[in-house]
């Protein structure tokens, strides 16, 4: 019945003069919100945006102007908008929904109803006309499943199967990519698809470098950078915001297949991407912005701007740059200027990482070892922010061989064990504000746990410490748990299993790093086409490294090491002998862990 007088009243309301035209008024999202709606006997209605969003702009402009929808949410709802990229906990409990998302919540903070993208006007009052008439949670919410934590951290070998099926399945042949409509680089699908063609896997090799040609296409020709995704099943028709996330994904994933093919297109991709985030992206101090919107306004879109020259986008203005300053897409930065660097050797890009770090560490680092997401954060702290630092800092680590990038990350390693959950997995907050209704308990992001086993599992190959081991392991038995009940591919918890269960490659660099033969010798290794690796650069002046699993001989030149299983190769002392070692290396199967 519900259902029917949602359609009746969509209907009526097309042919319906609009109501008063009050005026919009948004609340904040703070603690006392539900406390507020109980007393007024209101419902929350949470318009989650994202300052960068097309379809948000859009929904501003027609469906919050809409006097009948001003007229309905001034009568019975408290308006709260929130910009997602400056509140995590709420953008990871309700990411799947895209933005803009519109959750209806009852006064005691339960959810009513969940809305994907754009709602037109006579949708929208439609909507909130049956939420008043019948309060009664709606088709789009569902219980939340319980995940009980798997007794293994390993994937059983019918549950890798049946992920890597599913994985497999979902990659479009046509076009590329993986997914029909809209066409974008998936990160774990790449990441999961470049590491199986290191193994030599023809069919990833073919599907990773149809996905890298076919994205080119969303690189901006004028000022480099790449687009969010394109719609409608092509390549070509895509939607023009400038994500962080994405600018930081794409230069990290060309700069390695460069670096596994040694095709020239994907290394001036990778330019065009570094060359926008430097000129555009990053401020005078060192930090970098979070996006740069689709449209230059509300009537000039991304199509008619973006076909444009230099000079005539210039002549009209610039699209807005969100100039906030949060450590997580400053990590996401860092991480991919330094994959960039390990293959062009342009040391003005390593120059831009480390600039960033250092703003990082002196204005969002906390006193507890974290980091914090902006300026004054709301719901914090959250653990993507540190995952994302932890992460730039082993990566400056490799591409420098400076030991203070790997002391920050040992720090950022302790601090995430402050997100645990002893119930299963970890939490995205430390706190959750609204203490009501489902924010009675923070949220657990599926993304979470893939990065904290990643980070952490690489962080104990670094130091041989078991606690990280452990921790890694803790996130991996709930995914794997969790991963039983989702129906959609999940690339991520393979990859995540895989690299608990095998080493990563290890080249270890023996000699002074004052040395211009040691610092060749690191250039080489910081290039080599491996996704999944242990860089190290011994200088015995400094001590040993801080995982001793493998001793090293002082040979009075410098020299490099490949290992594998554990197995170290003899020393090579240049180029052409180190490239022939890791690929003799390489051939050696790796052994998966025992089952713990």
């Amino acid at each position: 019945m519900k259902f029917l007088r949602i359609a009746a009243i969509v209907l009526a309301s097309l042919a319906a003069s609009p109501a008063s035209a009050n005026e919009l008024k948004w609340s904040d999202w703070n603690d006392e919100l539900f406390t507020r709606a109980t007393a007024e006997k209101r419902f929350v209605i949470l318009d989650l945006e994202a300052v960068w969003c097309h379809w948000c702009h859009v929904m501003e402009k027609t469906t919050y102007a809409d006097p009948e929808v001003q007229s309905l949410l001034a009568s019975k709802y408290i308006p709260v908008r929130v910009d997602q990229d400056a509140n995590p906990d709420l953008s990871s409990r309700y990411g799947d929904w895209g933005w803009p998302a519109t959750i209806v919540f009852g006064p005691d903070g339960s959810e009513l109803a969940k809305i994907r993208g754009y709602i037109e006007p006579p949708r929208m009052q439609a909507l909130l006309k049956a939420i008043i008439d019948d309060p009664t949670p709606g088709p789009s919410v569902t219980e939340a499943f319980e995940v009980k934590p798997a007794e293994s951290a390993f994937l059983p070998k019918a549950q890798r199967e049946a992920l890597s099926k599913n994985y497999d399945e979902s990659y479009e042949d046509k076009l590329g990519g993986w997914g029909e409509m809209q066409k974008y680089i998936d990160a774990d699908s790449m990441d999961l698809a470049i590491t199986r063609a290191e193994a030599g896997d023809a069919t990833a090799v073919r599907r990773a470098r149809q996905t890298l040609d076919a994205a080119i296409a969303l690189i901006d020709p004028v000022w480099g950078g790449v687009f969010q995704y394109s719609e409608g099943g092509s390549w070509q028709k895509p939607h023009f915001e400038k994500i962080m996330s994405f600018q930081a994904q794409y230069l990290r994933q060309y700069s390695q297949a460069y670096a596994l093919w040694k095709d020239a297109k994907y290394l001036a991709a990778a330019r065009d991407i570094e060359r926008y985030l430097v000129a555009f992206m990053q401020g005078s101090d060192g930090a970098f912005y979070v996006s740069q919107d689709a449209d230059l306004n509300h009537d000039i879109d991304g199509h008619k701007y973006y076909a444009l020259g230099d000079a005539e986008r210039r002549k009209l203005g610039m699209p807005r740059i969100d100039r906030n300053l949060y450590a997580r897409e400053n990590g996401w930065a860092i991480s991919s200027l330094a994959a960039y660097y390990n293959v062009s050797n342009d040391v003005k890009a390593l120059a831009s990482a480390e600039r960033s770090a250092k703003w990082v560490l002196a204005n969002r680092a906390r006193p507890d070892g974290g980091f914090d997401h902006g300026a004054r954060d709301r719901g914090g702290p959250f653990i993507g922010d540190t995952l994302a630092m932890g992460q730039a800092f082993l990566d400056l680590y490799a591409a420098t061989g400076n030991r203070d990038w790997l002391a920050a990350a040992a720090k950022a390693g302790d601090f995430i064990a402050t997100f645990r959950d002893e119930a299963g997995g970890f939490f995205t907050s430390r706190r959750s504000e609204a203490k009501t209704g489902v924010f009675a308990k923070p949220a657990k992001l599926l993304d979470d746990q893939v990065q904290v086993a990643r980070f952490l599992n690489l962080l104990n190959r670094y130091f041989g410490n078991d606690a990280w081991r452990e921790q890694a392991s803790h996130a991996m038995r709930y995914l794997a748990s969790a991963s039983v009940e989702m129906v959609r591919p999940l690339p991520g918890v393979l990859l995540a299993d895989e690299e608990l269960a095998i080493e990563p490659t290890h080249v270890t660099v023996v000699g002074h790093k004052d040395d211009k033969r040691a610092q060749s010798l690191h250039a080489l290794a910081r290039a080599l086409p491996a996704r999944y690796k242990r860089l190290e650069w011994l200088d015995l002046r400094e001590g040993k490294l801080p995982n001793p699993d493998v001793e090293y001989p002082d040979l009075g030149e410098p020299a490099a090491f490949a290992c594998s299983n554990r197995i170290c190769s003899f020393p090579s002392f240049n180029a052409e002998e180190l490239a022939a070692t890791v690929k003799q290396m390489a051939k050696l199967k790796p052994q998966r862990a025992a089952l713990n």
